[in-house]
């Protein structure tokens, strides 16, 4: 209920919902996209010895030490490199450096939620482009879009992955503004754009440590692209928050990136798991669309998305229903470990057999 001390902008606001994050125990959850398994015990060590007496301090500004981590994992200069708190913090800043006051921004109708919120906020006029038939996003409706364009590789929550070919040719139909890739997803099996920032200056990729690698509690995200992108991002950020990451999620950041055989190991593992509940979701004759996401998009031809998450909330499994025109039949189910598996597949079968 609005209050009369709220302004017009705070009354028009359709906010974001994020995924429940509920307490109960023994619970199966499989709703908000967390990896399954832990951070690198490397992090964890980072994280411990960063605790101490310097907390009193506040964190360097500049996040030197995490930029230029990246950059180098990225091959690419510390000039190239933007850190937020969460790649949703980084959106954010990049939504007004690059689309207030602009034209028409584009992103797809069935997408991360936080876009058309973002652009209620700033006063950008956004459209929302829908997928093709098989829930794909068609590059050539992106074309010389006026204000700029974001979407998310892959997306979400379809899973679902564009090409860098395909990346390069709204890139190259857009070069007089900026195109954004929301990669949060990326390392469960699509091809990252970072390898384009340096032929691109309209590109501004941007990445989150939340998923591959296990780091969803510490809120470190970043984004790559031209020196002059990365420049807009500071003014705002320095605008907004200089601090935006602590000195525990600094150190945590710069460790996880240090501890690559473990990432790979634990991305890899994700990927195996994913692939095994595919096939076991097809035989029980669910649709699954193609994922290079840690999460699936599934539906059976003959129950009810939302029955469904019912029924497996009732035996104590959650995840993520979206009550949306031609996405209403999906589940979206993250990925767990091969028990949280048996545990939903139990109850699935328990569920279709009813």
């Amino acid at each position: 209920m609005a209050s009369k001390y709220w302004s017009d902008l705070v009354t028009r606001l359709e906010p974001y919902v994020p995924g429940e994050q509920p307490t109960l125990t023994n619970l199966v959850k499989l709703n908000t996209n967390e990896n399954p398994f832990g951070p690198s015990p490397k992090v964890l060590a980072a994280i411990a010895a960063a605790t101490g007496d310097n907390l009193r301090l506040y964190p360097p500004p500049d996040i030197g030490r995490l930029k230029t981590t990246i950059a180098t994992y990225h091959d690419l200069a510390v000039e190239q490199v933007f850190v937020g708190n969460g790649s949703d913090e980084v959106l954010a800043h990049a939504f007004q450096a690059f689309f207030t006051g602009k034209g028409e921004v584009l992103f797809p109708d069935i997408s991360y939620g936080f876009y058309p919120v973002y652009c209620g906020l700033y006063g950008i006029d956004g459209r929302q482009v829908p997928l093709a038939e098989d829930f794909s996003i068609r590059p050539a409706d992106y074309f010389a879009a006026a204000g700029g364009v974001i979407f998310p590789n892959p997306n979400a929550p379809t899973g679902m992955a564009l090409t860098l070919a395909d990346i390069e040719a709204v890139l190259v139909a857009n070069a007089d503004v900026v195109v954004m890739v929301d990669e949060a997803y990326v390392d469960f099996g699509a091809e990252s754009a970072a390898v384009l920032v340096n032929r691109y200056p309209n590109l501004l990729v941007i990445q989150t440590l939340s998923k591959s690698r296990s780091l969803a509690g510490l809120r470190v995200g970043f984004a790559l692209g031209h020196q002059d992108l990365i420049e807009a991002l500071e003014r705002v950020k320095n605008s907004f928050n200089p601090y935006p990451l602590d000195q525990l999620a600094i150190a945590g950041a710069v460790a996880s990136f240090e501890d690559d055989a473990y990432f790979q190991q634990a991305r890899c593992e994700v990927m195996e798991n994913r692939e095994q509940l595919t096939l076991a979701l097809e035989t029980r004759g669910f649709d699954v669309l193609p994922s290079s996401a840690n999460f699936l998009f599934a539906r059976h031809p003959q129950r009810e998305g939302a029955e469904l998450a019912a029924g497996l909330r009732s035996q104590g499994v959650v995840v993520r229903h979206f009550n949306r025109e031609r996405i209403h039949p999906f589940l979206r189910i993250t990925i767990g470990t091969l028990d949280q598996h048996d545990r939903l597949l139990a109850a699935l079968d328990a569920l279709l057999a009813g």
